[in-house]
């Protein structure tokens, strides 16, 4: 269940964050048009977006009783499954800025549950790694998250979940292809409007 909480999360804001830019960028993506066109609540990137804002609302909720934020737990998720992580990787892991990064580092050093150390070859580098009291905490947390993913999953076999990660997979594949071609794209489109 641990991996496929990691991947669900992973997909899910990577799906989240491109689908969000693009809706943005289409006027109009939820009229109903006579034909039978799908409406918002039918059309799969609004259905992504909200599903993705509502288990980020159910998940703050249940972990802020304990004290701390989704945005801590995911970062102390991603130095629990990769130790040793630098700071410029987990802010990439993360999908934030280097500085957000080093902030919520800085806090996190703070509680006391995770530590800089300096790299082995290169001094400027610092690595991250969990304290023993982020392993605990990431231990109480860990079976939330999964009860989590568990219970919004419960309406599907084990072959559906497999089918839905599989198909996010290629979704996120395919999305990540686009947002690294979406520079030359819209120099593309803007060489043309310079154009006429």
């Amino acid at each position: 269940m641990g991996t496929e909480l990691v991947i669900l999360l992973t997909v899910r804001t990577a799906i989240v964050r491109i689908l969000t830019n693009f809706a943005r960028e289409i006027p109009s993506m939820t009229k109903i048009d006579t034909q039978g066109a799908l409406s918002e609540g039918r059309y799969l990137a609004f259905l992504i977006v909200e599903a993705a804002r509502l288990q980020r609302t159910v998940f703050d909720r249940r972990v802020r009783k304990m004290g701390f934020t989704r945005t801590q737990w995911l970062a102390l998720r991603r130095v629990g499954d990769q130790p040793g992580v630098s700071q410029s990787e987990l802010a990439e892991l993360l999908e934030v800025e280097k500085a957000s990064a080093g902030r919520l580092i800085d806090k996190l050093e703070e509680f006391g549950w995770l530590e800089r150390r300096p790299d082995d070859t290169d001094r400027r580098i610092k690595r991250i790694y969990m304290t023993d009291l982020g392993r605990r905490i990431h231990r109480e947390v860990s079976p939330i998250a999964e009860a989590m993913v568990e219970e919004e999953l419960s309406g599907l076999s084990r072959k559906e979940r497999e089918t839905l990660t599989d198909l996010l997979l290629n979704v996120k594949q395919r999305l990540q292809e686009m947002a690294s071609d979406n520079d030359t794209i819209q120099s593309t489109e803007l060489e043309k409007i310079n154009a006429e």
